[in-house]
């Protein structure tokens, strides 16, 4: 008998302990599996569904998918008009309900919408929100309305701005850090598009700046809006031109282009207002054919 329990030890040891191997997480109730996986991300829960039929129940309950929404989220969607906002059978159809289909809240004055990889909150300014430079002046700006800004331009605002001709070009913005997600770094991106007849804004290319109040720096960057387009999944199969541009215009899904125009972290708790624009007031040339939905406020990726 000793020299068999001798020989256990002795397997024991080459093996490791005899349970180290025998642990099934599956067995363990939903309500701790749900609990371990809404520490993960959203993405990982999605994994999870492949794992087992007990950890797709657990990956898919509401629980989990509670956590990876924002605590406001009722609150905001509160602001929709759209009467489906809360008709989801569960958090995960409201989840990714937020991600593909953004809501235009507070009077139409933003839409908001969820990065679908993290579920941090994410918004989209549009033109009339944003303070532009000659903006009310026909001669120099057009308004497009509904319907004619969503059968042309397929945009989700009731207006875009479309430039005819002007030469001080000066585009800002500003939104509250407190409505963003804490310890997240995010950046703004210009939506837009060129007609066939735009010119000017290659030579100088317009400064593009971000920044917050509290912070007491402001990041710029030159931006030149017709480089080469980016198609999505080809971003690393495009040459720039020998220029100090670090962003480059990318096609969206939408029909759009959009270009970034600078990254700032938001730590959280604060009341600073965030700040962001595009401007070329130096030289003074014409530039024309610019159509601005908007800027939009996104976490980053990578």
């Amino acid at each position: 008998m000793r020299e068999r329990d001798m020989e256990i030890e002795r397997e024991g040891e080459r093996n490791g302990p005899p349970c180290a191997c025998a642990v099934d997480i599956s067995v363990l109730p939903e309500g701790c599996l749900s609990d371990i996986v809404a520490l993960t991300t959203p993405k990982d829960a999605c994994r999870a569904c492949a794992v087992s039929s007990t950890f797709r129940a657990a990956a898919e309950s509401n629980a989990v998918w509670e956590r990876f929404l924002p605590s406001d989220y009722q609150a905001i969607i509160a602001q929709s008009s759209s009467s489906d906002s809360l008709n989801f059978s569960s958090k995960k159809q409201l989840y990714l309900s937020l991600s593909d289909n953004p809501r235009l809240i507070d009077d139409n004055k933003k839409s908001f919408f969820l990065d679908k990889l993290s579920g941090k909150k994410c918004y989209h300014l549009p033109a009339r929100e944003l303070t532009i430079a000659w903006g009310d002046n026909p001669h120099y700006w057009r308004w497009v309305s509904l319907p004619e800004s969503r059968s042309l331009h397929n945009s989700m605002f009731p207006e875009v701005a479309e430039l005819h001709s002007v030469c001080w070009f000066d585009i800002n913005g500003k939104m509250s850090v407190s409505i963003l997600s804490p310890k997240t770094n995010y950046a703004a991106y210009l939506v837009y598009k060129l007609t066939e007849e735009a010119y000017g804004f290659n030579d100088p290319p317009p400064t593009a700046s971000i920044g917050t109040t509290g912070a007491g720096e402001v990041y710029e960057q030159t931006v030149s809006l017709d480089l080469p387009i980016v198609e999505p999944g080809q971003e690393d199969q495009v040459v720039l031109p020998q220029q100090q541009h670090t962003s480059r215009p990318k096609q969206r899904n939408d029909g759009w282009l959009e270009i970034e125009l600078g990254q700032f972290f938001n730590e959280g708790g604060e009341v600073d207002e965030l700040q962001f624009g595009l401007k070329e007031v130096k030289v003074l040339w014409d530039k024309s054919g610019l159509i601005v939905e908007g800027i939009e406020i996104r976490p980053t990726r990578g």
